[in-house]
């Protein structure tokens, strides 16, 4: 009874949002491209939220050179030739304005925001860097230093090691092998050609998603989105590719002088982004290893057996790619013992599933909080986001949430068991 009350809570207070503060997804023609607007007004408080999300332009395109996209990233947060970046963010600075370029795996995100009363000039800045930026041979010379010295010191760093160790074995000849920051021999090759070839392919309309909310009119917003992106070229939409995992179950191990072992573990999940039995590919993982105390991985682990401080597992559904995976760290005279628990605890819970004690636990928790994962504008932006990339209707939340409540125990035990590929584990272990 409890569970249900607090579902009806959940679904009235999800309701309510969806009424008063839904995101709305439109289109602004420019230079003849219809690009997608995920669009929210808010006026409790006086700001501007804006993302520009190039589609298939993160690291996916690193194949030829790894590295390239998150370098160029930096670059963009060196602020435009003409002024330079510490004139350029000083500017930003004295505005209050936010300017910041990120790389992901599958996108190419520029973020702005803003008090409402300086967004003539945050967008006038954004024009700028995206007409001038920081093409100079000493910015790129300076961004190389300090990420050669970032990536050497990286290499006693063994959780970040075993994790990529992971990938190149999971994900060998893709481009998730490399790690998305590049490595020292890749960075030492960038030159400025190839950040201006990466960026110039990268920005163009044809790719372009726009998340924008706040307090702003919706036809104010678009004509300053007009003015301001009609310089970037129509391009071409590209095709993004997925990967799979094809690899056998392989274990690796790097000795390196530590004090504890580090364990990273993964598997094929065969699941797409748009997948409608994806919620309960979310439950099971939060039941096996992704909600901390309380999962089978941590109980089994650390709780019984004190084999770790932590012990996590889950599953990630992307576009691009799904799979398992998880890690902990031990004793050194404990790696052993706690692969094979791993693989042990992972075995059984594909033949026998979960408890319903598990599942009431896992509903009540994921139900109990929703309203927590959309609070902020940023976080409601962010989810109408990730439903219109991954093509799923934008009342999807809601419809999970009722399906996560009626789901019964045969029905994701069957769902888990026809799940039998994670159990084909792949090791990254890192150890003395």
């Amino acid at each position: 009874m409890k569970a249900k009350k607090l579902f009806k809570c959940v679904i009235t207070l999800f309701s309510l949002q969806g009424i008063l503060m839904g995101a709305q997804i439109k289109h602004i023609n420019i230079n003849n491209v219809q690009v997608p607007v995920i669009f929210e007004k808010q006026t409790n408080l006086p700001i501007l939220n804006l993302q520009l999300v190039f589609q298939n332009s993160g690291s996916i395109q690193d194949e030829k050179l790894n590295g390239i996209a998150s370098f160029s990233a930096k670059l963009l947060n060196e602020g435009t030739k003409k002024l330079g970046s510490t004139k350029f963010a000083s500017k930003l600075e004295s505005n209050a304005i936010s300017l910041n370029t990120t790389a992901g795996f599958e996108t190419f995100v520029i973020e702005l925001s803003s008090l409402k009363e300086v967004n003539d000039k945050a967008f006038k800045y954004l024009k700028d860097l995206l007409e001038d930026p920081n093409y100079d041979k000493n910015v790129v010379e300076k961004i190389k230093t300090i990420q050669i010295g970032s990536l050497k010191r990286k290499q006693n760093d063994y959780d970040y090691v075993a994790k990529n160790q992971l990938k190149k074995i999971l994900f060998k000849d893709t481009p998730l092998e490399n790690p998305s920051s590049g490595t020292v021999e890749s960075i030492s090759k960038i030159r400025l050609t190839d950040i201006k070839d990466f960026i110039s392919n990268a920005f163009n309309l044809s790719n372009l998603i726009i998340v924008a909310g706040g307090d702003i009119e919706y036809n104010e917003i678009k004509e300053k989105l007009k003015n301001v992106l009609s310089i970037l070229p129509v391009g071409k939409q590209k095709k993004l590719k997925s990967f799979e995992i094809t690899a056998k179950p392989t274990t690796k191990e790097l000795i390196k002088d530590t004090q504890q072992a580090y364990i990273y573990f993964g598997s094929r999940f065969n699941a797409k982004a748009n997948d409608k039995e994806s919620y309960m590919a979310k439950v099971a993982s939060f039941i096996l290893g992704g909600s901390g105390f309380g999962s089978r991985l941590m109980e089994e682990i650390r709780v019984k057996r004190g084999l770790a401080y932590s012990a996590y597992g889950y599953v990630s559904i992307n576009k691009s790619h799904s799979y398992f995976t998880g890690y902990l760290q031990t004793k050194l005279e404990s790696a052993n013992e706690a692969k094979e628990l791993v693989s042990k605890i992972v075995d059984e819970f594909v033949q026998k599933g979960v408890t319903k004690e598990e599942l009431d636990s896992a509903k009540n928790f994921l139900l109990g909080s929703e309203p927590l994962r959309t609070e902020t504008l940023a976080q409601r932006l962010g989810r109408a986001f990730n439903l219109y990339y991954k093509g799923l209707e934008q009342d999807y939340p809601k419809k999970e949430l009722e399906n996560i409540q009626n789901l019964k125990i045969d029905e994701l035990n069957n769902y888990i068991k026809s799940h039998k590929e994670i159990i084909d584990l792949s090791f990254s272990i890192v150890r003395k």
